[in-house]
């Protein structure tokens, strides 16, 4: 089995299917002001999905998904699984939705997909060959000075609004715009396709940002914690950047 094809197709034939279901129930709507961690049906019927086909294809790789947890095999092969990124987006009617898996070898991802199959953009990442937008090469943007930098946030699972609030405070100042979009993948990825120059976020989890690292490290960005360690398989704190303007925000970051 060719990995590299596998995960492209199972990626697309995932977004195809979350397409179907995308619009077709409005009472979705409702869940936004319960909760901000909203789980639809579809997350899960994607999950399954995802994992049978890796499960049937690679049965003795470790699998890590948002909504199935962790299924421990051979601890070389590790498959980060988030079916559905940016639920709310997606339970408002909004198409700013995306599907991340990444391949991680010893705890370090070496192919990645985020996939926004409402926008038609198909991202990926293989180590030492690039990051690619519908098959086009991609690079982070080449702002140097971070007061003329966009940048996007999510607080990811940070409980702390004084936190959030105090970040902000912080680094809007310092920066030209600090933008919301609400769904990591999506964050990431537009990151290094350049379109914006940073990205923040707070105690995030794996699978939220697994497939990111890799396409941010391919496009030539820089991931790191707010301390300027590595990032880890673990809920963390993160810069992802166009690298020229990361020492300037960890700076910034590193006592939040």
């Amino acid at each position: 089995m060719d990995v590299e094809k596998f995960i492209q197709k199972l990626t697309k034939k995932a977004g195809k299917e979350l397409l179907y279901y995308f619009k077709k129930e409005n009472k979705l709507i409702s869940l936004r002001g319960t909760s901000k961690q909203i789980v639809t049906k579809y997350d899960k019927i994607i999950d399954r999905l995802i994992v049978s086909e890796i499960k049937k294809n690679f049965p003795d790789h470790s699998i890590l998904s948002e909504e199935g947890g962790f299924l421990r095999k051979k601890k070389e092969f590790l498959w980060i699984v988030d079916s559905l990124d940016g639920s709310g987006n997606f339970a408002n009617n909004n198409p700013l939705f995306s599907i991340c898996i990444a391949l991680c070898l010893k705890s370090e991802p070496f192919l990645s997909v985020i996939y926004a199959p409402a926008i038609d953009e198909f991202y990926f990442a293989k180590k030492f060959n690039g990051a690619y937008l519908n098959g086009k090469k991609i690079k982070v943007s080449k702002i140097r000075r971070l007061k003329e930098s966009y940048l996007v946030y999510c607080e990811g699972n940070q409980k702390s609004k004084k936190r959030i609030t105090n970040i902000f405070s912080v680094v809007y100042p310092k920066v030209t715009e600090l933008r919301k979009i609400g769904t990591a993948g999506l964050e990431i990825a537009w990151t290094a396709a350049g379109r914006v120059d940073g990205y923040l976020t707070t105690k995030i989890d794996p699978w939220d940002v697994a497939a990111g690292v890799l396409l941010i490290q391919e496009a030539g960005g820089k991931v790191s914690d707010f301390q300027g360690k590595d990032w880890q398989i673990r809920r963390s704190d993160l810069i992802f950047s166009n690298g020229f303007i990361h020492k300037n925000l960890r700076r910034l970051l590193s006592k939040i």
